[in-house]
């Protein structure tokens, strides 16, 4: 089977982002249940400048242009989908990023940390007191993840990741990219997001609990600034994993961000698969079309 390109999605509203190399595709299905696709060239940063490829920080580099390409791609599909009637500019777009990114802090760092001051009057242990820290800030993890996939709105987005997840599995196996094809695969994947950010929580724990337990801002502020170095190593686990999924101790270290993703990802119906289909080969090269086209005549 001929090597595939490595591709890369993100449900949007009522429609599915995909991203390979050089391209990336945003498909929305409109209110009168056509399906727009927006296609734009895309581009990383590590061209320019190669050091940014180099393992670890290639991971942070991703994570940031992710942030940026998903808000654009959210941006789009809320203006065609109906729910929006403006796209966010640049500013506005930096702007919600910047309020994503604090908030997130504030909720996944700030308050778990602060929150420790209860158990501090009982051990000093600053082992103990990280390790509980890193547990509380994934019990608000995954209950912030359980609270979002209760609402309506949310579980037809996690429909579309299930879709997007089903896709790039088809592509993947050489099948060609049809609804018959796509519906038998699972909608875990091992290079989902979610399975970054799951892997993000653990590897953050554990590289915390050998940090002491200095005042709460040198706490907030270490926490911070190691962010981007969990980010990177947490990059090059899913990295590699995707790769290599036929190890069985791979299978095992993400057996938890795939248990996650029962939460982040739903059975789509067909038209929600046709919509991930029109983004993918959107950014597909053109003779791999022409193949798949090929193969259904004969």
């Amino acid at each position: 089977m001929t090597k595939k390109l490595s591709v890369g999605g993100q449900a949007v509203i009522e429609g599915v982002m995909m991203r390979g190399p050089g391209k990336i595709a945003v498909a929305v299905r409109k209110a009168d249940g056509t399906i727009a696709v927006d296609l734009d060239g895309v581009g990383t940063i590590g061209d320019r400048y190669p050091i940014l490829k180099k393992p670890l920080i290639r991971g942070v580099v991703s994570l940031c242009e992710s942030l940026y390409y998903g808000m654009k791609a959210l941006s789009y599909s809320a203006q065609v989908s109906g729910d929006e009637e403006e796209t966010l500019d640049s500013k506005e777009m930096a702007l919600t990023i910047c309020t994503s990114v604090l908030l997130a802090v504030g909720l996944f760092i700030v308050i778990p940390t602060w929150t420790m001051r209860f158990l501090h009057s009982f051990t000093t242990n600053a082992l103990v007191l990280n390790l509980t820290e890193g547990l509380l800030r994934l019990g608000i993890f995954l209950s912030y993840i359980w609270g979002i996939s209760q609402m309506s709105d949310i579980q037809r987005v996690f429909q579309y990741h299930g879709a997007e997840h089903k896709t790039i599995f088809t592509y993947e196996h050489g099948l060609p990219l049809e609804v018959e094809n796509v519906r038998p695969f699972s909608t875990l994947h091992p290079r989902c997001g979610t399975n970054f950010l799951m892997i993000v929580m653990l590897i953050s724990t554990f590289i915390f609990a050998f940090l002491g337990w200095p005042s709460l801002p040198v706490r907030i502020l270490s926490r911070v600034i190691l962010m981007p170095v969990i980010a990177g190593i947490s990059y090059e686990i899913i990295h590699y994993a995707g790769s290599h999924m036929e190890k069985t101790w791979v299978q095992k270290a993400i057996w938890p961000g795939l248990c996650l993703q029962k939460l982040t990802t739903r059975q789509p119906d067909d038209s929600q698969i046709e919509v991930a289909i029109a983004s993918l080969k959107a950014v597909l090269p053109e003779e791999e079309i022409i193949g798949e086209n090929a193969e259904k005549v004969s």
